[in-house]
């Protein structure tokens, strides 16, 4: 119990916490006594999800995988790559996600025109 109140989230690391909050960008899940992560919706299971009630709601026990700690602090978690009946870390055979491509800027620092050639 104590060892839950200082615990610090290790990146990597699976937990098992319950959804506190759904929100249509995805779900809070306490995980480590009162800290609290978010799930994106896009990590909430394999293919498209078209609303977090479809994967979960409050009060679901599930088990996340820590991806990240941004410098805010606020914890980045993932339904997607943890096998839920089991708790094993499925990262390879699910493969992880990549970031969304940016597109690239001009030296103005402005976004490129698009070209309207038919």
């Amino acid at each position: 119990m104590i060892r839950d109140i200082v615990a610090e989230p290790e990146v990597g690391v699976i937990y098992e916490g319950t959804v506190v909050k759904c929100l249509d960008f995805g779900a809070f899940v306490n995980f480590i006594g009162k800290r609290d992560g978010l799930v994106h919706i896009s990590e909430l299971a394999q293919g498209r999800v078209a609303t977090v009630g479809d994967v979960v709601k409050e009060g679901d026990g599930v088990k996340v995988k820590v991806l990240g700690i941004d410098d805010r602090g606020k914890v980045k978690l993932s339904m997607r790559v943890v096998d839920q009946e089991t708790g094993e870390d499925i990262t390879e055979q699910v493969g992880e996600r990549e970031p969304p491509k940016r597109r690239e800027r001009r030296d103005d620092g402005r976004k490129p025109r698009r070209s309207h050639n038919n």
